[in-house]
């Protein structure tokens, strides 16, 4: 799980979770208020998840049926959202990619 910087609490799992659905850069920490930043390795982490996906649509092409491969791929999904607040690391400031 993660752990700010500043205070150096670990945030739960449900904190977590409610932080992944925001669309601002930062994420405040819920103890003590500072901003957070995902890091690069975190970063880069949730981007080789997202290019996965779409190799799951591929599975109908390996003759596994049509319902099989809507369920695999719901089964990825559900898997990732309880994992991914596990692989999210935080940092005090914003480290870009380049």
């Amino acid at each position: 799980m993660p752990t700010c910087k500043n205070c150096n609490k670990e945030w739960s799992w449900k904190q977590t979770f409610k932080k992944m659905f925001t669309l601002d850069i930062a994420m405040k920490c819920p103890h003590c208020g500072k901003k957070q930043y995902y890091t690069k390795r975190a970063r880069k982490r949730s981007t080789a998840i997202v290019f996965i996906t779409p190799f799951m649509f591929l599975l109908n092409m390996f003759g596994i049926s049509l319902f099989l491969s809507i369920g695999i791929f719901l089964v990825y999904c559900i898997l990732i959202l309880v994992i991914y607040p596990f692989l999210i690391e935080l940092s005090n400031k914003e480290e870009f990619l380049w």
